[in-house]
């Protein structure tokens, strides 16, 4: 058995030291990020002058940036039932077992065999006259088409399978990201539909008793038909209000229930609006250099540039020789109990060299896709870099104007809230005609429908940053 090990070890040792070289892909250098160095200055940025230091945002896991533990319960389930990060993260088991299998190709593959003939030959080609049956039986362990990778090809290949593989991990954090952010905003407006419809059956129930009241007036002659009527429009559009808002409340838990990935209960629902305006903290945007290292959509465009670039080395090394080994060591024998006895011993090694001399361009043509690939790759990962900044940028401008209209949105509120007050006092008096007692309470209807827009837009606009800046994948 010395032998066999002997003759098995030494070309097999030969093999590898030679085919541990470098790939011939080209250098990677990180291409420069196509933005500027700062975000925007203005008007609508007043509130981002000056950058403070503190944690990167996507330092900070979602469990701290949302305050609320109903939202806390609500992303957990949504982690572990939303089957968009299901699917996310069954590709990137997909993609590890890709890897394995091109790494598995830098390594021989060893198989065992054992095999057995029988054969009868006639009369006339026995040699003898006289037919005869053969047998033959062998053992042994070899090494089946190995590709001694001299140019770098097979580690190349298995370079783009690595690169592919990190690729999917990011896209799975960015799904993350994604679903962490879409489960607030979906709960966030939940709690808006739901006070919007509160707010309307307050309305309805307010005007329900004014319209009593003209109705009783009316029916002994104070008021006039005109009154009664438009008492009535004010307690009809709340109705309209209370059936469109009852739509949207049904349509929210339903989307909530699809992003969570199973039902929601009942307990886990927000209650309103105004409970839940201090549900989130808010944010330091850091430089744009942060999201640009930080953000998984512009790692994984990276990854896939990485990839790119290793494939051109395959594609070069096509156009060198390929040397593919098969080398076997064994035993055989005629009769069975004779397999390992006096001299059985067999081996065979078999290189085999192919050098590409004409293939009408074929190799040629696949190194210009890799190169165009690249080139693609490049253009793409720039491009999601211009979208991040893009998308930042946005949020920020939100953010330096959001608490002004919020506070500007509050005091109109307020100042319709006591022009309603003081015209029902004077149509109360008879000084006035409810004409303007209906304009007064439709302005504050409207008006206090607008607040409830205005803070729910602050809210989703710190969600928004939160996820632009490459936060909630922890």
């Amino acid at each position: 058995m010395n032998r066999m090990t002997t003759a098995l070890s030494l070309p097999l040792g030969v093999f590898l030291c030679l085919a541990g070289c470098t790939t011939m892909a080209p250098n990677y250098n990180r291409p420069a990020a196509p933005v500027p160095a700062a975000w925007p200055s203005g008007p609508s940025y007043q509130q981002q002058s000056g950058q403070q230091a503190g944690k990167a945002v996507a330092d900070i896991p979602w469990q701290e940036f949302f305050a609320d533990q109903k939202l806390h319960k609500l992303i957990a389930l949504a982690l572990d039932n939303n089957r968009d990060l299901r699917v996310a993260v069954l590709n990137i088991e997909r993609a590890r077992a890709q890897y394995q299998i091109q790494r598995a190709d830098l390594f021989p593959q060893l198989d065992a065999t054992a095999d057995g003939n029988f054969q009868r030959l006639p009369e006339d080609f026995s040699g003898t006259g006289q037919a005869r049956t053969l047998h033959q039986y062998s053992v042994g362990l070899g090494v089946s088409s190995y590709e001694l990778d001299l140019f770098g090809r097979v580690r190349s290949l298995k370079e783009q399978a690595l690169e592919q593989y990190l690729a999917t991990d990011e896209a799975r954090r960015s799904v993350q990201v994604s679903l962490v952010s879409q489960v607030a905003t979906s709960w966030l407006a939940l709690a808006a539909d739901r006070e919007r419809l509160q707010l309307a059956k307050e309305t309805l129930a307010s005007q329900q008793a004014s319209f009593q009241l003209i109705k009783s007036r009316f029916d002994v002659g104070v008021s006039s038909a005109l009154d009664l009527h438009q008492a009535q429009t004010s307690v009809d559009t709340a109705r309209v209000d209370i059936a469109r808002y009852t739509t949207l409340v049904a349509q929210d838990e339903n989307a909530l229930n699809l992003v969570v990935g199973s039902p929601v209960g009942t307990d886990l629902y927000p209650v309103s609006l105004s409970e839940t305006l201090t549900a989130l903290k808010d944010l330091t945007p850091g430089l744009p250099s942060d999201v640009l290292l930080n953000r998984p959509d512009i790692l994984q465009a990276e990854s896939l540039l990485k990839g790119a670039n290793a494939n051109i080395g395959a594609a070069r090394a096509a156009f060198f020789p390929r040397i593919t080994l098969v080398s076997s060591v064994g035993f055989g024998s005629n009769d069975l109990t004779g397999l390992f006895q006096g001299d059985s011993f067999a081996w065979n090694f078999a290189p085999h060299i192919s050098l590409p001399i004409f293939d009408a361009g074929r190799n040629r043509a696949n190194l210009q896709v890799a190169e165009v690939d690249r080139n693609i790759a490049v253009a793409q990962y720039e491009k999601a870099i211009q979208t991040a900044f893009r998308e930042v940028a946005d949020a920020l401008a939100q953010r330096g104007t959001i608490d002004d209209q919020v506070a500007a949105q509050q005091s109109l509120t307020d100042a319709t809230a006591e022009s309603y007050r003081l015209s029902q006092a004077r149509y109360d008096k008879g000084v006035d005609s409810y004409l303007n007692v209906l304009d007064s309470q439709r302005s504050l209807y409207s008006a206090q429908q607008n607040l409830i827009t205005a803070r729910l837009s602050r809210l989703a606009n710190l969600v928004t940053l939160y996820k632009v800046l490459g936060g909630g994948s922890k």
